[in-house]
């Protein structure tokens, strides 16, 4: 057994005070501090920090790490600024990829058209004989070409459903815009499925991006039955370079046959072997987003009093379905955004806890973006873990030209309340949901503690009071993950006997300017369990 050192810098414990040296054996912490300095001459290896600050490895716990990865396998539209500039990039691709009988690709910026409605016609200008479906940042849009409507049989006659709407133009033929699982899946369930080997290849890309980021442990949020062959096989070529949880998404149309898929998929990823690999989570979309008017809200939108949202499932459905997922010992994590949405996950967490009976369940709910007053405290009381996308907590272009005229100035302020949370009592965890935005902590770090946005606007913050400390921040990326994931006892902090989980950053990012953190600091390595998995190329083992 070999023992590292880990010197010359800040080490971040997460347990209230800092260090100058750490040792690592076995896979696991052995000493921190002056012991750790003590065993210098006994170490195996030294790795010198160089100045820089050792933390806990990072981990996200709301992610979709397969649609990150087919990002970079399609048309590379994220960053383009203009519907011109995603049309000609759409265009080279095809004419760069003509063996692709349709073209898919994400996630283009629902601001660049007014009210985020795109046409079939300005997609068809530059692929008129191929089907082409574009998903928004949100996810919870498409936009696609006259050729996709075509092939999937979607026209003037398809309707609206309770879980999916068409943008119309006047005549009642669909523009090419779709909300929400009934509408999208029109389209996509037309679409040639991927293949094993696509998503295999797509968790490697996102995987590997997360140990460069200095992610070990990622909550997959949106798990498919037929993908998870995709991730078995993965974790067999050994190709999953972070651990990974699979939340398997369960469907209001059929949630009851899918309770054996459940069990079974649960069953096969343990029979594995691998703690890369678990699959102890079921997902429930409770409600949309409030963009696109989906999000479920007590009150009507601000600017379509005709609306409250989109609740996905029947509210009996909803706890029916989770108590039955419960009882298997299942956690549950739950997407609410608007405010009803929020209440009715809450709800149904207490109707679970009632009829089911105490146990550690840890219940998830994830993004919490539109929060009643009334319904914060239920969070601690409840037991409920916060999952929050600090990146979401800024007044960007999002936020001002579709959130804000969606609900109003009185309910804006009620957005992403991580200070009250915490100040609550509640567990807050960090997540991303990349690809809907960035998957690096670094990035997210200085809008926790800022609330400012890139041209550090509005001076002090939005929603100054619900601004975090570093180190709380530090901690919901850290701890707080971990304990979403049942691992407080492995990891999230650095203290003797825990995983040697840990990420080196080249510079003490808690003395930076917070906007300048991710520009001006690299992640220089990522451990797990003492093996060194970024940089890709040194697979040196701290054991």
């Amino acid at each position: 057994m070999s023992r590292t050192l880990f010197r010359n810098g800040t080490i971040w414990t997460g347990t209230g005070h800092t260090v100058t040296a750490l040792t690592v054996r076995d896979g696991r912490i052995e000493a921190v501090g002056a012991e750790a300095l003590a065993a210098e001459r006994s170490a195996d290896h030294v790795v010198d920090l160089e100045g820089g600050l050792l933390l806990p490895a990072f981990g996200d716990g709301h992610c979709h790490p397969d649609h990150a990865g087919f990002e970079a396998m399609g048309p590379p539209i994220r960053d383009r600024a203009g519907v011109e500039e995603i049309v000609e990039a759409v265009r080279e691709y095809a004419l760069a990829h003509p063996e692709d009988e349709w073209i898919i690709g994400a996630s283009y910026d629902s601001t660049l058209a007014p009210d985020g409605v795109f046409d079939a016609r300005w997609l068809d200008a530059a692929v008129p004989d191929r089907p082409v479906v574009l998903r928004a940042w949100d996810y919870h849009t498409i936009w696609c070409n006259t050729e996709a409507m075509r092939r999937a049989g979607v026209d003037a006659s398809t309707p609206d459903t309770e879980r999916g709407r068409f943008a119309r133009r006047a005549d009642g033929e669909p523009l090419g815009t779709m909300y929400e699982w009934d509408a999208v899946d029109a389209v996509l369930h037309a679409a040639p499925a991927r293949t094993t080997e696509d998503l295999v290849r797509a968790l490697q890309i996102a995987t590997e991006a997360y140990a460069a980021a200095g992610v070990t442990w990622i909550q997959d949020a949106w798990v498919e039955h037929a993908s998870v062959d995709a991730y078995v096989e993965a974790a067999r070529r050994g190709v999953l370079a972070t651990r990974v949880n699979l939340g398997l998404r369960a469907d209001p149309e059929r949630w009851r046959e899918q309770l054996a898929e459940f069990a079974s998929d649960r069953e096969r990823v343990r029979a594995l072997g691998d703690d890369r690999l678990t699959a102890n989570t079921v997902k429930f979309f409770v409600d949309g987003i409030l963009e696109n008017r989906t999000a479920s809200l007590l009150a009507p939108y601000s600017d379509d009093p005709c609306t409250r949202g989109m609740p996905v499932w029947p509210y009996e459905e909803l706890v029916e379905a989770f108590t039955a997922v419960d009882a298997m010992g299942l956690q549950a994590h739950l997407h609410a955004i608007g405010d009803a949405g929020v209440r009715a996950a809450l709800d149904a967490v207490e109707h679970v806890t009632r009829v089911n009976g105490p146990r550690d369940r840890r219940p998830v709910i994830a993004h919490v973006q539109l929060l009643d007053e009334v319904d914060l405290p239920r969070f601690a009381r409840l037991g409920v873990i916060a999952n929050l996308q600090p990146l979401w907590a800024r007044t960007d272009a999002a936020m001002k030209e579709l959130t804000f005229p969606r609900i109003g100035a009185e309910r804006a302020r009620r957005q992403y309340l991580i200070g009250s949370l915490l100040r609550a009592g509640v567990t807050v965890a960090f997540g991303s949901d990349w690809p809907v935005s960035d998957h690096r902590p670094l990035a997210g770090l200085p809008v926790a503690v800022t609330r400012e946005n890139e041209e550090r606007e509005p001076a002090g913050g939005w929603l100054p009071e619900e601004r975090v400390g570093f180190d709380a921040a530090l901690s919901a990326y850290t701890a707080g993950v971990a304990y979403q994931a049942f691992a407080e006892k492995e990891r999230g902090l650095l203290a003797p006997g825990m995983a040697a989980d840990l990420v080196w950053v080249d510079a003490d990012i808690r003395l930076m300017d917070p906007h300048d953190i991710a520009l001006q600091s690299a992640v220089r390595g990522t451990w797990m369990s003492g093996a060194r998995i970024h940089p890709p190329s040194d697979r040196r083992s701290a054991q």
